[in-house]
């Protein structure tokens, strides 16, 4: 009874992980196959014929080299900035001394809850510059609730004599955060940093709307306005009928696979480093405190 138990687990988690696995193998194997075999729909799993052709028709184009750059910008800003918001934010509510600590916290989760609305929202940060500038995409969006809630929750399990011992030795708040509750807490601030660096990695709906000139436009930007409405690429003649590349014909959609497989190859470089730490302080954030 165990084994058939077992082998119908079996089957069923490789089933979804065929499931989870397609859609990249699918991508991957237009990219890199025959174009004609992708324009014909030829390719099913595995790659036909194949050919670099796409990758050179999207690395030949400088666009694709600034959006890069622009994402990478926001990626590292961005995540810097708000990790070190939410930490400073989240230490003092982690502390029961703190007076104001209760009020601000309902004030804080009632934001999580209701917000002004995309309009006003809008013309909140047109009127106070941010329109058509790259902080648009970094300074509405600095902090998160549900990151701030985590972070508070794990800093109030830190253990309370270790902080009260860096009292006794003379130390203030800014040093008891710096030398004693951040270098415990290594594992939230990763997945802190991740799930801002994948927000900022994905970000193209704060660009669609604050940032009209393609050259300040994150790579997910591009792929949107390519990929999906159908348009050309910016500052290119790629068209989405497809591209000459020299004599070779060049289907749009192994561009369009291309681009896709050059948006996901670095998160699927840096998460296997930072997944060590993912479910340990997820889990420690939720249920200390």
């Amino acid at each position: 009874m165990d084994k058939a138990f077992d082998g119908v687990n079996i089957v069923v988690l490789l089933a979804l992980a065929f499931i989870t696995l397609y859609p990249f193998l699918y991508v991957l194997s237009c990219s890199i196959s025959d174009p004609m075999q992708v324009a014909t729909r030829q390719v099913r799993l595995l790659p036909k014929g194949f050919s670099l052709a796409s990758y050179r028709v999207i690395l030949s184009n400088p666009t694709v080299y600034v959006s890069y750059y622009n994402t990478l910008w926001y990626v590292v800003v961005g995540t810097l900035l708000n990790v070190g918001l939410t930490m400073l934010a989240a230490y003092p509510l982690s502390r029961r001394s703190f007076f104001l600590g209760n009020p601000i916290m309902l004030f804080v989760v009632f934001t999580m809850f209701f917000s002004g609305g995309l309009i006003p929202t809008f013309l909140v940060v047109a009127a106070l510059g941010g329109y058509d500038n790259y902080w648009s995409l970094i300074l509405p969006n600095a902090v998160s609730v549900f990151n701030i809630l985590v972070v508070r929750s794990f800093f109030a399990g830190t253990a309370q004599e270790l902080i009260d011992a860096a009292g006794i030795d003379g130390a203030g708040d800014w040093r008891t955060l710096w030398s004693v509750v951040l270098p415990t807490s290594r594992a939230v601030t990763a997945v802190t940093a991740l799930f801002y660096a994948v927000g900022y990695w994905n970000t193209f709906f704060s660009a669609l709307l604050y940032l009209p000139s393609n050259e300040k436009w994150p790579l997910q930007m591009v792929i949107y306005t390519y990929t999906l409405q159908g348009s050309s690429m910016p500052g290119t003649g790629i068209t989405n009928t497809g591209q000459y590349y020299g004599h070779q014909q060049v289907a749009a959609l192994a561009i369009q696979m291309a681009v896709v497989t050059l948006t996901l190859i670095p998160i699927i470089i840096v998460y296997p480093f930072v997944q060590r730490h993912f479910a340990k302080g997820v889990l420690l954030g939720a249920v200390k405190g």
